[in-house]
C-alpha cells in the first residue's frame, strides 16, 4: 500500500543565512516498490554544514539541490516493503534520501548496516561519512606522525569530536582544538581527548594558538577557514599539512572573503595544504570500520550526538547546526508509532 510522506523541498536559492522562506514542508505519496526496489521507513536524518553550499545555484562536487523538489541526504531507517530478496523487509540500511519521512529506492542504493554492531544512528556519525572524513583526513590527506601536535577547528562538532581522539591514535603528542564557548571548549579536554580546547569566541584565535603550541603545529584539520585557518598558517611548522575539510565560517557570506593574509606563509614553509573530499578516500572502508569498530567497542572513542526529535523540525536542525548549536553528530529523529 502506498506510503503518505513529509519532506522538505527548497523553493528559493537563499542569500545569506538560510531562511524559513526559502523552503517548503510538503506531502508526497510514496508508491509501492517495483522488482528490485524497496520502500524505507527513515529512523535518522542527517544535517550537514555541506547542504548550505548545495542551496546555491553552481556546480559543485556535489550536485545542487533542485528548486521545488525534495531535498537529499544521508539517512537511516527500516525496510518497510520491498520487492528485492537481497534486501527483506525489517533489515536496517542507510541511503542519500533524506530530508523525509519514507524513501523509494533502488535495492543498489541502500547499504544494509548491522544495529547490533552499533546504534544504527552512528552509521551517520562515527560509522559513517563523518567518522570517515576525521579519519582519512588524518591518515591520508594530513598524515599524522609521530610526536606530531595537530590543530583542529570545529573540535567539538560531528567530524571535530572524533577527529582528536584519532589524532591520537595515531601518534600525535599534543592535540589542540577550538569550539566555540567555554562549555564546548571544556568538553574538549574533559570528553574528546584534546590537551587544550580554545573558545574562539573569547577572540584571538592565533593568539590562543600560539601559545598553546609554543613549538609550533605539524598538522591542521580544518573545519572552519577564515580566521582559523590563518592562525594555523602563522603558527604552522616547517613541511606542515593542512587538510581543507570545510570552511562553514564562510558558507553564508553574500560576497567571497579575502583569502587569509598570511597565506604567502605557506611558500617559505613548504606548507602542504590539501583539499579533502571523502569520495576519494573510499577505499580505506574496510579498515576504518575494524579500526573504528573494535574502538567503539571496547569503549576507547567516545562519541556525542544532538538529536532534534520530528521531521518538521529538520530545518530547524539544520539551521541550528549551522549556528554551532550541536556538540558531535546533529541527527534529526522521527519517532515511530
Amino acid at each position: 500500500m502506498s506510503s503518505s510522506s513529509r519532506e522538505w523541498h527548497l523553493v528559493a536559492r537563499p542569500v545569506g543565512e538560510p531562511k524559513d522562506s526559502d523552503v517548503a514542508f510538503e506531502t508526497a505519496t510514496v508508491p509501492d516498490p517495483g522488482p528490485g526496489q524497496v520502500v524505507v521507513r527513515n529512523d535518522y536524518l542527517s544535517v550537514d554544514p555541506y547542504m548550505r553550499g548545495r542551496m546555491n545555484e553552481g556546480e559543485s562536487y556535489i550536485p545542487q539541490f533542485e528548486l521545488g523538489e525534495a531535498m537529499t541526504g544521508s539517512a537511516v531507517g527500516t525496510v518497510v516493503a520491498s520487492q528485492a530478496p537481497e534486501v527483506p523487509v525489517g533489515a536496517t540500511v542507510t541511503h542519500f534520501l533524506g530530508w523525509r519521512e519514507y524513501a523509494l529506492l533502488g535495492a543498489a542504493d541502500v547499504q544494509l548496516v548491522d544495529p547490533d554492531l552499533a546504534p544504527a544512528q552512528a552509521y551517520l556519525g562515527v560509522l559513517g561519512t563523518t567518522g570517515l572524513t576525521a579519519w582519512a583526513s588524518l591518515k591520508e590527506v594530513a598524515p599524522v606522525k609521530e610526536g606530531d601536535v595537530v590543530f583542529i577547528s570545529g573540535a567539538a562538532g560531528a567530524v571535530g569530536s572524533v577527529a582528536g581522539q584519532f589524532a591520537r591514535k595515531l601518534g600525535a603528542s599534543r592535540v589542540i582544538g577550538s569550539a566555540g564557548g567555554p562549555a564546548k571548549a571544556e568538553r574538549l579536554t574533559e570528553d574528546f581527548g584534546y590537551d587544550v580546547g580554545l573558545d574562539y569566541r573569547a577572540g584571538d584565535i592565533a593568539g590562543q594558538l600560539a601559545a598553546a603550541a609554543p613549538g609550533g603545529i605539524d598538522v591542521y584539520l580544518d573545519n572552519v577557514g577564515g580566521d582559523h585557518l590563518d592562525a594555523a598558517l602563522r603558527t604552522m611548522n616547517l613541511r606542515g599539512r593542512v587538510a581543507l575539510v570545510g570552511a562553514i565560517s564562510m558558507y553564508n557570506a553574500t560576497e567571497l572573503p579575502a583569502g587569509p593574509p598570511h597565506l604567502p606563509l605557506a611558500i617559505g614553509k613548504r606548507i602542504n595544504l590539501r583539499g579533502m573530499n571523502v569520495s576519494d578516500h573510499l577505499h580505506l572502508v574496510p579498515d576504518f570500520a575494524r579500526q573504528v569498530g573494535g574502538w567503539l567497542k571496547d569503549g576507547s572513542l567516545i562519541t556525542d550526538e544532538t538529536v532534534v526529535d520530528g521531521i518538521e523540525n529538520a530545518f530547524e536542525a539544520f539551521q541550528a547546526m549551522m549556528r554551532g548549536a550541536n556538540t558531535g553528530k546533529m541527527l534529526v529523529r522521527l519517532p515511530q508509532a
